[in-house]
């Protein structure tokens, strides 16, 4: 009798298991994680989007060494994304590592709201580009740069997980999970524009007249909503476990330079676990291909591998050496893009909007120097839609005409510099080109990244194994991050090679007396260069 009462106990606990994991996780919880990402989005943009307004109007630096500082932050931001998908895939699990960089980015927003209304907003409503700040102390700055590089780690670890574990909701027992992942996907791209553009206007207009610490507090507020949606499905989300990718390339990297002498073994002489499930938790098999052949020497089995316990940082499977491989394949193609973007978004922005043209005016509600990228999101919200019904294209198809366009919108960025330097009145700062003519520029930008962007995340997520497609979301944002630091590279060199003498150089701190036009037309040049690579790169893979 005690042996039935045990079955059936154990029977009872496994239905109701196996009840629990059906109500878990599907489009209820993973709409929870899109609101958030929306709201985060919007508190992370309410202080990027006017940072160089910021260091300029407030910090009183320079433009160079503004679109500097702001080119290393947005790259410390997505390299932190890195960080964030170590320790969700290898420490903590996806859901635990959302809220805890959730958690350090609502602290920090508070801290930096506090620090500007005590240290840098004085006197009040200064930084409007009218009324100057007074100089600010030491403990101020610190504090600043201490609060934006937090910002920086709390936003950028959070974005890589928080868009594998909305993936993760759906069951992949599911005929239908496919099609709901990928609709995620559209769904996360969405609500990362709408979070942007609400920034972009909303949040823009209050920081641009001097309002800095309410677009802070604004920025905490939803970060907080944030916070508490997320936590709010904690019992009904569906958490998966996965292993470290970075473990296991490393392993396979260390078993091929540990047999550096030995000659790789024939494709079915290569080691590999029985069965049907691969050794790596989560993933399947992969069949053996020809490219790296010198990391096939980690799968090669060896006189030492018979006779010893089978060490993983000396004999790898073939589906371990593979993904490895696969990875390799992709990081150019993931590199390539971002530098002309993040040029775009460090320079383009505050300075086409406050300095290079003047203040259009609708009514009593002014277009601020940040707001007409508004333009940008709207194009890239419509775009995607109609792009996400349409599957002619390829990925790799989609990412070579985002490059294209990209390179459009930097010849335009330079055509519309020339016709703003024309119009400039002698002895007057702002020029009497209508901002209006930012607008082809932005559009093409916006129509560049919903090709690269969503490109980039349907092909590694289409391309990658099983066991990497977390840690393929932080190569995406990675891959911002040193087009971050190539661009900040990209400014200190250009503005070193034609500031002499008695000139001003091309990215001065008055820009009348600059040549704007011609940095965006090396961008544009080097945008050529780089689609050539590319095409390239893409016909190897």
């Amino acid at each position: 009798m005690a042996v039935i009462e045990y079955l059936f106990t154990n029977e009872t606990e496994i239905k109701i298991n196996e009840e629990i994991i059906k109500k878990s996780g599907g489009w209820k919880y993973a709409s929870l994680l899109l609101v958030n990402q929306g709201l985060a989005t919007l508190a992370f943009f309410g202080v990027s989007v006017n940072l160089v307004l910021f260091l300029t109007r407030v910090l009183d630096q320079d433009n160079s060494d503004a679109a500097n500082n702001v080119s290393k932050w947005t790259g410390t931001v997505y390299l932190c994304s890195l960080m964030g998908a170590f320790l969700s895939d290898s420490y903590w699990g996806r859901y635990l590592t959302c809220a805890v960089f959730q958690l350090i980015l609502v602290l920090v927003l508070g801290l930096l709201s506090f620090a500007s209304w005590l240290f840098l907003i004085n006197p009040a409503d200064c930084g409007d580009g009218t009324k100057m700040c007074r100089h600010s102390s030491s403990v101020g700055v610190c504090t600043f740069y201490l609060s934006i590089y937090l910002i920086a780690f709390g936003y950028g670890g959070h974005q890589p997980t928080i868009a594998t574990f909305g993936a993760d909701q759906f069951d992949d027992s599911n005929p239908k999970a496919a099609d709901s992942k990928a609709a995620f996907f559209c769904y996360f791209y969405f609500a990362l524009n709408v979070g942007s553009l609400f920034s972009n206007t909303i949040l823009v207009y209050y920081e641009d007249s001097g309002k800095w610490t309410l677009g802070f507090l604004v920025s905490l507020c939803c970060a907080i909503i944030a916070l508490l949606l997320y936590l709010l499905g904690t019992s009904r989300y569906k958490y998966i476990t996965c292993g470290n990718p970075l473990t296991r390339v490393a392993q396979v990297f260390v078993a091929a330079f540990r047999k550096w002498n030995v000659a790789p073994a024939t494709a079915d002489a290569l080691y590999e676990v029985e069965g049907p499930e691969s050794a790596i938790k989560g993933s399947r098999k992969i069949p053996h291909s020809d490219d790296f052949k010198f990391l096939d020497k980690a799968a090669t089995i060896t006189q030492y591998d018979l006779c010893g316990r089978k060490d993983p940082w000396r004999l790898c499977t073939v589906t371990q050496v593979e993904e490895v491989k696969c990875a390799l394949k992709m990081l150019p193609i993931l590199a390539l893009y971002h530098n002309l973007l993040c040029h775009l978004h460090a320079n383009g922005i505050p300075f086409c909007g406050a300095r290079r043209c003047n203040d259009l005016k609708t009514g009593r509600f002014p277009l601020s120097s940040s707001q007409h990228v508004s333009f940008r999101h709207l194009q890239r919200s419509h775009l995607h839609r109609n792009l996400s019904s349409n599957s002619r294209l390829t990925e790799l198809q989609r990412m070579g005409i985002g490059l294209v366009m990209g390179m459009m919108a930097m010849i335009a960025g330079g055509v519309t510099e020339i016709q703003r330097l024309k119009l400039v009145r002698p002895g007057e700062k702002k020029s009497r080109l209508s901002i209006f003519w930012q607008v082809p520029q932005y559009v093409l930008v916006g129509a560049s990244e919903v090709f690269m962007y969503v490109g980039q995340l349907e092909f590694f997520n289409g391309q990658a194994p099983d066991g990497i497609k977390s840690f393929g979301s932080s190569l995406c944002m990675a891959s911002i991050s040193l087009g971050n630091y190539v661009n900040s590279l990209l400014v200190s060199m250009v503005m070193g090679t034609t500031a002499r003498d008695d000139s001003p150089g091309w990215i001065p701190a008055d820009l009348n007396q600059g040549h704007m036009d011609r940095f965006f037309f090396l961008i544009a040049a080097l945008t050529a260069l780089d689609f050539i690579i590319y095409v390239f790169c893409a016909k190897w893979y």
